[in-house]
């Protein structure tokens, strides 16, 4: 008889070797079985404490990132939009211009040809008389010289030649307006040409009359 509480001792018949066997550890009465604790690897519990801490938190970064690239891929496509828009109204605006440039000259050429077929009409039905005039009229010019002393004393700087060119062809025209207005004085005081002072002064205050001279006295007004 073995005691209880000690181990019991099997033999076997075939080799001879006794095997010792021990009983399972009794649990305290009342208690119930010893729960089994299983270890696992830190690394493994770290992980696993981590998911649950923040489920989904690895998708995360590259979902922001795939946002991120579709946003830069709009504003590149929306950029791109826009420079094609502008440079589609730069073109249409210089297409614009050429024409309206091209139409100005057509226009401006075809008023050319019209005044100086015009003036063909008008010269080829003047009289001998008138011819001559007109002839004078066109050779006739002021001299450039006395144009250019004459502007120079009035600005104080001195005038390129353009500007004695302009100012003398003005000049022209200004003697010829006083000169037809005052062949009409004469015609209508009835009396003939040749042109008098009388006639030229009576001309040039009509013309003041009608604001085409400028007044050439400087009225100085007074406040009180």
């Amino acid at each position: 008889m073995e005691e209880a509480g000690e181990p019991g001792r099997e033999e076997s018949g075939d080799s001879g070797s006794t095997q010792e066997t021990f009983p399972a550890a009794s649990s305290p009465p009342g208690l119930g079985a010893a729960p089994t604790v299983s270890e696992e690897p830190p690394a493994a519990a770290e992980k696993t404490e981590g998911e649950a801490a923040e489920p989904g938190g690895g998708s995360e970064p590259k979902a922001d990132c795939q946002a991120g690239e579709q946003v830069n891929s709009q504003e590149g496509l929306e950029l791109a939009s826009t420079e094609t828009e502008d440079s589609t109204l730069q073109t249409s605006a210089a297409k614009k211009i050429k024409i309206e440039i091209k139409e100005k000259k057509e226009k401006k050429q075809k008023v050319d040809e019209d005044e100086i077929q015009k003036m063909q009409i008008l010269v080829s039905s003047f009289s001998e008389e008138q011819l001559n005039r007109y002839e004078m009229y066109r050779r006739s010019a002021f001299p450039k010289a006395a144009i250019k002393r004459l502007v120079q004393s009035i600005t104080g700087t001195s005038v390129s030649q353009n500007v004695v060119i302009a100012m003398s062809g003005i000049s022209k025209v200004f003697a010829g307006e006083v000169v037809e207005e005052a062949l009409d004085v004469c015609e209508k005081w009835g009396e003939l040409p040749p042109l008098q002072p009388k006639h030229m002064r009576e001309a040039v205050r009509r013309l003041k009359s009608r604001g085409q001279i400028p007044n050439s006295k400087y009225k100085k007004i007074t406040f009180h």
